[in-house]
């Protein structure tokens, strides 16, 4: 019966912490500020060497 117990309290805070982590990896990924969409590269001119 003792391990059995042990065994569910191991088990309830290995979920507890997997949803605290899941949570604040959500909440690090919300508060990041969104990169701006600019190209690197744009080729926007047309080329006049042919």
């Amino acid at each position: 019966m003792r391990r059995l117990l042990a065994a569910a309290v191991t088990a309830a805070l290995a979920a507890a912490l997997a949803v605290g982590t899941a949570l604040g990896v959500v909440t690090a990924l919300n508060t990041t500020p969104e990169q701006p969409n600019t190209p690197l590269i744009s080729y926007d001119t047309a080329r006049s060497g042919r």
